[in-house]
């Protein structure tokens, strides 16, 4: 029999979802249930006989860690350690190779699941006020991570052909989908940086699932080809976004419906695009009727003077011109959200040294974020405001110094503290700065030394002779 019981399998649950602010029975704080864990602990055949680093410890633990400024093994067992010793358990030891090994245990599919659950149950719990329109609208986006450089790694992930062997770190391609409303991932694709099918709407496309009829998906130009707004279009599913750079706009053209506002016909290409088989290719329209709205950016700093929205919103009297404009400048919330994940939760530069877990680590970076993104909702429900009027830093803050007092709380004095803490949170508000620029320059200077233009080993060796 398994060394962890029930009872001590829900406790540990219990601290789970504490250390992330879950309470039953308060809105958009049950996005991490204790049958939603179990169920996804048992379907993923995550069990393993372990006195110490159960599943659900490990699970915990990995997400604390990502979540920590810090994010070393060694602070994040000091800390289940102590965990353990306060409540009469049996400790951990001391040592990080037990809680590796057990986090290698974990199943990747564990994170998978549980990211994508908890990103559509707070989706889903989204209040009309939140929506655009009415309508639920996702934004997709892409970044690169880098990773350790280890020859695993670089196998799995090369460095770009432009940097020099032994000097470059190996690159990683993601590819995220959010939620406009609360801002949370409702699914992601990791892949190689370059390469056949690896580029963001290759891997978009592969999230078939992260996009259902009726929704709105908003992006940048890179999105706005002809194959990907008819793949997208077949399945229901609105585009806004950027004209592609390689289109041009001729409002003399079309079917006018305004000012710098009109409908034209897209003509399939004669030439099937590479990554589309041949069935689909034939499947698909021989014209998309799509609309294109000129929006004149007046604003002085900023980079662009005119951009061309591109939409299969064609209904000028329920989407004016001016709400298609806005909606795409709310596009850069999706930047926003990257920045959250790779600044203030330090997903920029990964730690793990094997291609499995670094995937993993990315999975639990975005769970935590969804974690966070969830008592931000909360927060924001109960205090009567937009999610995206609330800081996420200011939110993971807030939560990295409640969650010990949480921890060791009870009865009365737990809800006061879960009150205070989604009092905080609602206190930590973004600036309302919509025509904000800022040069895209360094004041503070880095030290001055040369730059590295051999491999280390090289380098080391060079100054051993030396002496």
């Amino acid at each position: 029999m398994p060394h962890s019981t029930a009872g001590r399998r829900a406790r540990q649950i219990e601290t789970l979802r504490t250390q992330f602010a879950q309470a039953d029975g308060l809105p958009f704080a049950d996005v991490l249930t204790a049958e939603r864990v179990e169920t996804a602990l048992r379907e993923e055949q995550a069990t393993w006989r372990e006195a110490v680093f159960t599943p659900v410890l490990t699970l915990w633990a990995f997400l604390s860690q990502v979540a920590s400024a810090d994010g070393s093994c060694r602070l994040t067992v000091s800390r289940v350690l102590a965990w353990l010793v306060s409540r009469g358990q049996t400790p951990c030891s001391p040592k990080t190779d037990p809680y590796c090994k057990a986090r290698q245990r974990l199943p990747e599919a564990l994170l998978q699941r549980l990211l994508r659950e908890t990103g559509q149950a707070l989706h889903r719990q989204s209040p009309a006020g939140w929506l655009w329109q009415g309508r639920r609208v996702k934004i997709a986006d892409g970044t690169t991570v880098s990773m350790p450089d280890t020859p695993a790694n670089q196998a799995a992930y090369p460095q770009p052909a432009t940097q020099k062997a032994g000097l470059g770190f190996p690159l990683a391609r993601l590819v995220v989908v959010f939620c406009l409303a609360c801002g949370t991932t409702l699914d992601a694709a990791l892949g190689r940086y370059q390469g056949k099918e690896t580029g963001e709407t290759a891997l978009l496309r592969g999230l078939d699932g992260a996009l259902e009829p009726g929704d709105v998906l908003l992006a940048d130009r890179y999105y706005s080809g002809w194959g990907d707004i008819a793949w997208w279009s077949r399945r229901g599913v609105d585009v806004v976004a950027r004209l592609h750079q390689r289109r041009r706009c001729d409002l003399r053209r079309g079917r006018r419906l305004g000012r710098d506002d009109h409908v034209v016909i897209w003509v399939k290409p004669a030439a099937r695009p590479g990554w589309m088989d041949e069935a689909t290719y034939q499947a698909l329209p021989d014209t998309l009727e799509l609309r294109e709205v000129r929006v004149r950016v007046t604003q002085r700093g900023f980079r662009t003077a005119v951009v061309v929205v591109v939409t299969t919103l064609l209904d000028a009297q329920r989407y004016s011109a001016r709400d298609l404009a806005s909606l795409y400048r709310l596009r850069w919330q999706a930047e926003l959200d990257l920045r959250s994940l790779k600044v203030t939760l330090g997903m920029d530069v990964l730690r793990c040294k094997s291609p499995a877990m670094v995937r993993k680590e990315v999975w639990a970076h975005l769970l935590a974020y969804n974690l966070i993104r969830g008592v931000m909702a909360q927060a924001a429900d109960e205090q009567e405001l937009d999610p995206r009027e609330l800081s996420f830093a200011g939110a993971w803050q807030a939560m990295t110094t409640f969650a010990e007092r949480l921890l060791e709380a009870e009865g009365q004095r737990f809800e006061d503290l879960y009150d205070w803490l989604l009092l905080t949170i609602g206190a930590q508000r973004v600036g309302d700065r919509p025509d904000r620029v800022e040069p895209r320059a360094r004041k503070r200077r880095p030290k001055s030394y040369p730059l590295l233009t051999e491999p280390r080993a090289e380098a080391r060796k060079k100054l051993q002779s030396k002496s």
